[in-house]
């Protein structure tokens, strides 16, 4: 009981300090921080002699508290006590249940699934050319991934953490994640997403903009609770709505540059939308058996293979059409227009001869051929004000 309430200090202590330090107090802040530092040591302590499980957590909390104190940027002094305040978290967190099992390094990496987050730091990083009309300023750039993917990382994690039950059912390979096959306890996943989501808030509204931080923000709950949720168990139509959280990436990166968002980002965010039905339903063609065993109501599932092909037809359309409009408008230049109606006249006859075939090869290729199109499409959007 003693031990969670130094951690409950520790953890109201942090936050004052840390809003206080945002908004700027004076004295009070100093007085508030100077009020952290007990239950902060407090909690070490008992973790040095009885709760060693506990002692990476509230380390590091102490020790970057400490650090924030000696640093006088505010920016920088700002970030480093948010981190201090979400490893005070964690071990409040961590005092409230018994010892579980904790995984490996490798583990909390796979739970940040760091090959969609390359796919999301890259349309983020495009959405941060595009804002700035050419090439941005390299500390603008690397802060404003950085927070990103900060971001998707958490959200990821409590992706994984939502997602257990029906992962240990959809094939060896989501059986195999951290979480689901046992290797780490859901509450440390749990956890871990939320640091980094309240970190990723943290560093992009101090280092960045606010406008940045708040668009990473609503990314990631419209992912963890409007999406994974909510729409995933629910309707077949999941991914089509739920796709808007994909489509946060570029608005944060044109943020990150501006300040605000503008028809730039707006159309970029509009083509990840559109984009993303197609993939996902190839996908979905791919691994429909899987899909059906664990009760997740993806449109193979419920309307059959037909059907979902022909919506793939019908999106890929309108996904091509879309990306052709910012050119009209002059949003983009030749550079970008050239390489959209090449990349979308591929994607059309992947697309037809799906609908064609029904064959599971035609699903496995569009799937991999949409990877490569977004990817290469938001190459193009960085590249065109560079050459323009």
């Amino acid at each position: 009981m003693w031990l969670r309430m130094c951690a409950l200090g520790a953890v109201g202590g942090t936050g004052l300090a840390v809003v206080s330090g945002a908004a700027d107090w004076g004295t009070a802040h100093r007085v508030l921080a100077a009020l952290a530092l007990p239950p902060l040591a407090a909690v070490v302590v008992a973790a040095w002699i009885s709760r060693r499980r506990l002692l990476p957590a509230s380390l590091v909390s102490l020790c970057a508290f400490v650090v924030a104190a000696a640093l006088t940027a505010p920016g920088i002094h700002l970030a480093v006590a948010a981190v201090a305040f979400a490893a005070a978290v964690v071990v409040l967190a961590q005092t409230l249940r018994a010892p579980v099992a904790t995984g490996t390094a490798r583990d909390y990496v796979t739970l940040t699934k760091p090959r969609i987050m390359s796919l999301l730091l890259l349309t983020g990083g495009a959405g941060v050319f595009v804002g700035a009309g050419g090439v941005p300023s390299a500390a603008t750039f690397a802060l404003t991934l950085l927070g990103l993917a900060l971001a998707c990382g958490g959200a990821s994690a409590l992706n994984h953490y939502l997602d257990r039950d029906i992962d240990q059912l959809m094939g060896s390979r989501t059986a195999s994640r951290p979480v689901a096959s046992g290797r780490m306890a859901p509450e440390l996943a749990l956890e871990f997403g939320l640091a980094l989501s309240a970190i990723s808030f943290v560093l992009l509204a101090a280092l960045v903009n606010v406008a940045a931080a708040h668009l990473a923000l609503a990314g990631n709950l419209f992912y963890v609770l409007v999406y994974t949720r909510w729409l995933k168990r629910s309707t077949p139509q999941n991914i089509v709505i739920g796709g808007a959280a994909g489509a946060v990436p570029p608005l944060v990166g044109y943020a990150g540059a501006t300040g605000n968002l503008g028809w730039g980002a707006l159309a970029m965010f509009a083509i990840v939308f559109l984009w993303t039905p197609p993939h996902f339903w190839a996908l979905a063609l791919m691994i429909k058996e899987h899909y059906a065993r664990a009760s997740v109501p993806m449109l193979p599932v419920v309307r059959g293979e037909a059907d979902t092909a022909r919506a793939i037809v019908r999106y890929t359309f309108v996904l091509v059409a879309a990306t052709l409009v910012p050119v009209a408008f002059g949003l983009f230049g030749l550079v970008y227009g050239g390489a959209a109606l090449a990349l979308g006249a591929v994607f059309v006859w992947y697309a037809i001869a799906l609908r064609r075939t029904l064959a599971r090869p035609a699903a496995v290729r569009l799937f991999h051929y949409s990877l490569l199109y977004l990817a290469l499409l938001f190459v193009a959007m960085a590249v065109d004000p560079v050459l323009a």
